[in-house]
């Protein structure tokens, strides 16, 4: 990509502020007895009052605005009549479409009073995204982002999920690179200024493994254990980075 990214990012934060605003929307109305379809409606709404579209409707064949997985479901999860139950854990992922820019962004939640295990791993899965924000600059390699997540998620006794991995993001909901959660330092493509990609590692209390149900989408951990997710659109500029799916950015 050239040096003159201003454009991209502009347009990508746009969008990314579309989508942070949705899940902030999310936030106030989870609670036990939620269904997940009015989660799925209120994003649609939420993105549609603000002049951009969900662009995970019909993608692919999609079905719905938005992927609401819960507890074991590691990705993907379709929304439905599903009623949300004290204790549950539940990742909501958006992506705004706003001017032919996309924004995608994700989050997992806590529905009541959840177990301390569940808290450690939503608080394990948001730490290691930050903690691989943090080190993107010009010059970091690809499986620096894998090894800064990995080896930090399996210090704290849980897995990282290899079947999934974060995206190139642009016009193109999906590009290369690939970005996987795991890997070695050093290794892989260089980071350059204006890249645009996401981060979003699932991280699961048992093993990494995981299979893909009848729906075609749904992705769970095959051992049925709980699984959380975060995910942030990342630019890659001069100085360092730019996280563009925060609610509030200063342009």
């Amino acid at each position: 990509m050239n040096n003159n990214y201003q454009e991209a990012f502009e347009k990508t934060r746009s969008a990314g502020i579309i989508a942070a605003g949705a899940l902030n929307e999310v936030e106030k109305i989870i609670k036990p007895g939620i269904r997940t379809d009015q989660i799925d409606k209120l994003c649609y709404e939420y993105i549609n009052d603000h002049d951009a579209y969900s662009a995970p409707l019909f993608y692919r064949g999609f079905p719905k605005s938005c992927c609401t997985s819960t507890n074991h479901v590691v990705c993907h999860g379709i929304p439905s009549n599903k009623i949300l139950q004290d204790g549950d854990i539940l990742n909501v992922d958006v992506t705004a479409l706003k001017d032919g820019w996309h924004g995608d962004t994700s989050k997992t939640f806590e529905v009541g009073k959840v177990s301390v295990k569940a808290k450690k791993l939503v608080k394990t899965s948001y730490q290691a995204l930050m903690n691989a924000i943090e080190i993107v600059k010009e010059g970091v390699c690809l499986g620096d982002i894998g090894s800064t997540i990995q080896n930090f998620v399996e210090a704290e006794g849980f897995s990282v999920v290899q079947d999934f991995c974060g995206h190139g993001i642009g016009r193109l909901f999906h590009q290369e690179p690939n970005i996987l959660h795991y890997g070695k330092k050093g290794t892989g493509e260089k980071l350059k200024a204006g890249m645009i990609f996401t981060i979003e590692p699932m991280i699961n209390f048992g093993n990494y493994e995981t299979k893909i149900l009848k729906d075609g989408w749904t992705a769970v951990t095959k051992d049925k254990s709980l699984s959380a997710q975060f995910e942030h659109t990342i630019g890659v500029t001069k100085e360092g980075y730019e996280i563009f799916t925060l609610p509030n950015i200063k342009n």
